[in-house]
């Protein structure tokens, strides 16, 4: 976590942890600073709810039933050098079903009228907008370029006078949101999309609180449950 110590130490020599999520103060001031924002609900859905950069910029206004409350993941935008692919998740567990509270209802149902309204404008003015679809788009209407996301937190970030985190680091921040709301490291297993328990709790114990840290370590021990075989590790960040 951006504790004060860590935040002081960070302005006196520039170092930085390798994993740093911010606090949930930290992250409201955020939240905050970029209300206007056009792609406020891209970083809204990555801070709260877990997704992955390339699962947001793959998606699309299909996959999200704002009556029922409820995001599907089955798709993602990824790179390679500078080429973007599109294609299903990057694992079984990867696709999934993200139950959404009222509150991000309301974020996303905001980000569809702003779109609407910037199409709207730029059809009226004789320019080209493209309706493809996606929740989160160019002025054209295109898919975003998922490296323009990392650039554009890193941006907003420093503009923001926060503490540098980056666009992965937003995710890992989830889980320790979504313990501090009672939920299980189960629970956060499967929001996040994650193919093995071990892979949760690995990383993480970073940045989850000493209690649910010490619970995530036991629940994942294979010698601490009598007859349970070690399961295989996977990587899956």
């Amino acid at each position: 976590m951006w504790t004060e110590a860590r935040v002081a130490e960070w302005k006196a020599t520039g170092e930085r942890p390798v994993i740093a999520v911010w606090t949930a103060a930290q992250l409201a001031s955020f939240l905050d600073y970029v209300r206007g924002d056009t792609l406020y609900a891209l970083w809204w859905l990555i801070a709260l709810r877990g997704l992955r950069r390339g699962e947001a910029a793959g998606l699309r206004w299909v996959d999200i039933d704002l009556h029922e409350g409820q995001l599907s993941v089955v798709r993602q935008r990824t790179t390679a050098g500078y080429d973007v692919h599109e294609g299903p998740p990057k694992s079984a567990a990867s696709r999934r079903q993200v139950a959404l509270d009222k509150h991000t209802v309301q974020v996303l149902r905001q980000q569809r009228e702003r779109q609407q309204q910037r199409r709207a404008r730029r059809l009226g003015a004789g320019m080209v907008c493209h309706d493809s679809g996606y929740v989160f788009t160019s002025p054209d209407g295109l898919p975003l370029h998922p490296g323009y996301l990392t650039q554009r937190l890193r941006l907003l970030v420093d503009r923001a006078g926060l503490p540098p985190i980056r666009l992965h680091d937003l995710r890992h921040g989830a889980a320790s949101l979504a313990h501090s709301a009672n939920a299980d490291i189960k629970t956060i297993q499967h929001q996040l999309g994650h193919a093995n328990i071990r892979v949760t709790a690995d990383i993480y114990t970073t940045v989850l609180p000493p209690a649910a840290r010490k619970v995530a370590r036991k629940a994942t021990r294979p010698d601490e449950h009598p007859g349970r075989k070690p399961h295989a590790r996977a990587s899956d960040g």
